[in-house]
């Protein structure tokens, strides 16, 4: 039989099985142990040495009775797939980031729904001037009371609606912004700040470099994943919010290399 063909009734290789296992967690966002088990007809325990596997290999991160994928260089979700993962707690984290605003009177706004959420939740009662590289947060702002929006120019990215390239970071470059407010697709105490695609790395760097404040924002997820391209260590930041889900005593190793940890 040719390597990865299956009949009904045949055992699935491990290498099959753990190629469907990444597909499903990718189409859905995650996958459940139980579920998984009794679709592919095998063990629970195999369907965790599958997924221990997969973490090796650092395509899936594993939960308690399941996982989630890992984005990378090869699989990044689009906005409109974020906008229905996390959405309760990804919008008690906007709220507190915003409310780290202080003074700042001059905001970088990341791409990504969190960061829509966190520019969405800015105060409308005093002038704020907002640069963004995300089509979606312009939009969402462009008739706010007393905001100033100024959305960098580029190519645009379909699947997140953002502008990156060398106009986007050229014209990053010419601001010094009071408060950055930076998504990513994993942070880790070890690689810092990542994401999968390095012209979306440039931008996010440009954003820390003219940014007097960095603030990242995201959900706990986010915490401990690995993807291509890193961007920003962990103490470039100001302060880290996220929410509850992530364990106390892992926000304090956070907060050993220097960011305040806020969780909600």
């Amino acid at each position: 039989m040719v390597r990865g063909q299956t009949r009904v009734g045949d055992a699935v290789s491990a290498e099959e099985r753990q190629r469907e296992i990444v597909r499903t967690a990718r189409r859905t966002g995650s996958v459940d142990v139980n579920e998984l088990a009794a679709r592919l007809g095998v063990a629970k325990e195999t369907v965790r040495r599958d997924l221990r596997a997969l973490e090796d290999h650092g395509l899936v991160r594993r939960t308690h009775g399941g996982a989630y994928p890992v984005e990378s260089a090869g699989f990044e979700t689009t906005l409109a797939f974020r906008t229905t993962m996390h959405v309760p707690e990804k919008r008690r984290i906007a709220a507190a980031a915003a409310d780290l605003l202080g003074d700042a009177e001059t905001v970088f706004v990341d791409e990504g729904f969190t960061p829509q959420l966190i520019a969405e939740s800015l105060p409308r009662d005093r002038p704020l001037t907002v640069v963004t590289a995300s089509l979606a947060t312009a939009g969402s702002l462009a008739e706010a009371d007393n905001i100033t929006v100024l959305l960098l120019g580029g190519r645009v990215r379909a699947g997140t609606l953002a502008t990156v390239d060398h106009w986007t970071t050229k014209m990053l470059a010419g601001f010094v912004v009071d408060l950055a407010y930076i998504g990513a697709n994993g942070i880790s105490r070890e690689h810092g700040l990542t994401t999968p695609d390095p012209a979306v790395s440039e931008v996010k760097a440009q954003a820390i470099r003219a940014s007097r404040r960095t603030v990242f924002a995201g959900v706990h997820t986010k915490f401990g994943a690995v993807s291509f391209c890193r961007f920003a260590e962990v103490s470039a930041l100001e302060a880290i919010v996220t929410s509850t889900h992530l364990p106390a005593s892992e926000a304090h190793r956070y907060s050993l290399q220097g960011p305040q940890v806020i969780r909600v």
